[in-house]
Parts: C-alpha cells; sequence; structure tokens
C-alpha cells in the first residue's frame, strides 16, 4: 500500500511497524508523502487458496491493500504459461475493479517432459501474460532436482533479454533444493549475469529448508545489491510457514536494518502467509 492509507496499514500489521524501526529514519514513513511510493505493500493470494481468486481479490480489497500478488487458489496457479491472453486480461480487469495492483506473479514450472525450446517459449508466454496483466514482477521458485537445474537456468537467461522488452522483471526465491539459501541464489543469478534477473528474498523460507537452523537476518547478508522484492514471510518451528508476519522467529527489525545496509531502500513487500483459518479471520490477520 502507499500514501494515505499506508497509515492505516501501519495499525493492523504489526510487522510494518518493526520495520519502520528498522529502516531508522523512517523511510516507509516519509514515502507516504512522495509522488511515487519507494514501498508496495502488498499479499498474496496464497493465504485464500481455498477459495476462487475472485474471492481472494474480494478478501484482499477489503483488507486495505493496493497491491496483490497472484498465486495460488482453489484452481490451482492463478496465472500459468497454459493461461489464455483472454483469461489474463480478465484476471487483470477483476483486480483493477477491486482497486489493486498485480505487483508480482509466481507461476512457472519446469516440464522435464518438455524440450529445452519449449520450456523457454512457456517462460516467455508467462512473461505476455505478465504483461497483459501489466504486472512488472515474476518471481520464480528455482528447482530441487540436480539434474534439470542447468536446463532450468538456461530457460531464463534465454528469456531475459525477452522479459525485459516486455517491462517485466524476473527474480528468483529461495526455495530449497538448489536455492535454499542467498548464497545458492546469488550464485545462479550472477551465472546468468543479466540485470533484468534479480532476487525476491524469503526469509520464511530460509528458515523452513533449513529446519530452523539459518537465521535469515544471517543469511541476507549474502545477498547484499540483488533485491528489488521480497515474500514477507514468517516461520514457526518444527515446520510451518503459514505464520502471520511479525508473530514468528523471524527478526523482522533486524531483518530489514541489514537488507537497508546492503542497498534494500525500496521495492515490493508481498505478504505470502498467514495463520491458517477462515476468510473472516484472514482478513483481519491481513
Amino acid at each position: 500500500m502507499e500514501n494515505s492509507n499506508t497509515k492505516n496499514l501501519f495499525s493492523r500489521r504489526h510487522f510494518i511497524g518493526s520495520m519502520v524501526l528498522a529502516t531508522t529514519a523512517g523511510a516507509l514513513l516519509r514515502s507516504c508523502s512522495a509522488p511515487a511510493p519507494k514501498w508496495k505493500i502488498g499479499i498474496y493470494t496464497r493465504p485464500w487458496n481455498k477459495l476462487d481468486y475472485k474471492q481472494a481479490l474480494d478478501s484482499i480489497a477489503k483488507a486495505g491493500f493496493q497491491y496483490v500478488g497472484m498465486m495460488s487458489h482453489k484452481g490451482g496457479r492463478v496465472i500459468s504459461p497454459d493461461t489464455s491472453p483472454e483469461e489474463a486480461a480478465l484476471i487483470y480487469e477483476e483486480a483493477r475493479s477491486r482497486g489493486l495492483q498485480i505487483a508480482s506473479i509466481s507461476g512457472y514450472a519446469f516440464d522435464r517432459k518438455a524440450s529445452l525450446d519449449n520450456n523457454i517459449a512457456a517462460l516467455k508466454r508467462l512473461v505476455d501474460n505478465s504483461k497483459i496483466c501489466k504486472c512488472p514482477n515474476l518471481m520464480l521458485n528455482g528447482v530441487s532436482a540436480i539434474e534439470i537445474e542447468a536446463n532450468y537456468y538456461k530457460v531464463i537467461a534465454e528469456s531475459c533479454d525477452y522479459a525485459k522488452s516486455k517491462g517485466v522483471e524476473l527474480t528468483l526465491k529461495p526455495h530449497g533444493g538448489t536455492n535454499a539459501t542467498g548464497a545458492q541464489c546469488r550464485g545462479h543469478i550472477e551465472s546468468i549475469g543479466h540485470k533484468n534477473f534479480n532476487l525476491w528474498y524469503d526469509p520464511g523460507n530460509i528458515y523452513y529448508y533449513s529446519d530452523g537452523a539459518i537465521d535469515p537476518v544471517a543469511d541476507c547478508a549474502d545477498v547484499d545489491g540483488l533485491l528489488t522484492g521480497m515474500c514477507v514471510k514468517d516461520f514457526r518451528m518444527p515446520k510451518d510457514v503459514n505464520v502471520t508476519p511479525g508473530t514468528g522467529l523471524v527478526n523482522f527489525p533486524e531483518l530489514f536494518t541489514r537488507l537497508k545496509q546492503g542497498g534494500f531502500k525500496k521495492g515490493s513487500l508481498i505478504i505470502e502467509c498467514l495463520n491458517s483459518g477462515e476468510d473472516p479471520y484472514l482478513i483481519s490477520e491481513a
């Protein structure tokens, strides 16, 4: 969220108050009066993944957000390479009609049975859908299987220029397997070496995929200069990320202090998960 509504957001989400403290000079608060917001604070559809995406959008708008991330709903991914241009346009209109801007899309999965060229074509179709939705970010989860790691990043490398031409940034998030830590993500991003391929951090996943052993405050030192956005996600032992940010193990004030030192001073902050519950409870948690 941005501008005058940002102050309302602070009162509903304790963790954002922690972020304001962590930015020392109150950069988030100062952005309220800026012509263009430094931070896009939104939420993914994932907490409402038992509902249709339209119902999720209703609840997200009711909670007061202006930015939404398209992830999962009861039909799978809201937007994927198989989503037709007409469907993508409809999804965009559904969001727009509720006063929501689509800030991020998660919807790509590498197909082992398909050729490299077909996988590249699939990612480019998802880029096209992102452009239709006027979404500037396509978040990629990486892969766990080492045997497809090389081809997965070839797909990304071959798609960076195309995505840039469409105004869509490609980002990698920590998601276990071959990209479970900040250092591993940095290795992949630097191996491609394209300005349109960056990092979308996820502190909850750092804890999750290390079974609580790696603190994201320490891990994020390996990602200086790479971040353009983040899945705002918390973690609770033994293995739970369905946690409202600010109520779990992630120390958000320390995390944002360290991220700011590394150059993360503007970008997207999209909440991915909340405590589990029915729709009215989720709205109150959001």
